[in-house]
């Protein structure tokens, strides 16, 4: 009996063993691609672009996508959440062979060269992340002269006075 006992937990402990343990299904990250390659605009314009999640043969599951934005210029600090205000979208799967395309709007608050790029992570945290390439933006310094308003102030004001003393100096001389 022993003997027979032995012989199913040895047989049982080999099957057990043999089996690779059941692995869920991979899936592969999309493809991540842009409606455009650069921008050039002025400081503190909005501007939008689109970027397109790809499946390949397989579907993908859900999927956080995610805007992120970096300053190429090592003296220019950005803040991410000044740019954007919804930077993170949730969606569903992706059928193989399908896309899924999210629009962003983004405000420039930093002059100089900028990357912003989109990235696609399993809603789960599981599996690959998805980079796509960078939307290249050149944000140009916005220099003005009259800067709220100021320059009609600054000239009035000494003109109305030196025409306030042109006039009561007139008065005040004798005839």
């Amino acid at each position: 009996m022993k003997a027979r006992c032995a012989a199913v937990a040895l047989a049982a402990a080999a099957v057990v063993t043999a089996a690779p343990p059941a692995a869920p299904a991979a899936t592969a990250p999309p493809r991540v691609t842009l409606d455009r390659g650069s921008v050039a605009v002025r400081l503190g314009a909005t501007f939008a672009f689109s970027s397109t999640l790809s499946a390949g043969a397989g579907a993908t599951g859900p999927l956080v996508a995610h805007l992120n934005v970096v300053s190429l210029d090592p003296a220019t600090y950005v803040d991410p959440e000044d740019w954007s205000t919804h930077r993170t979208r949730y969606l569903g799967p992706v059928a193989a062979g399908d896309s899924a395309s999210v629009r962003w709007s983004v405000k420039a608050v930093s002059s100089g060269p900028i990357a912003i790029y989109v990235t696609a992570v399993p809603a789960d945290g599981s599996g690959p992340i998805a980079v796509g390439p960078a939307l290249h933006v050149q944000v140009a310094d916005r220099r003005t002269l009259n800067s709220g308003g100021v320059v009609p102030l600054a000239l009035a004001v000494p003109a109305v006075l030196l025409v306030v003393a042109i006039v009561t100096r007139r008065r005040a001389a004798p005839s």
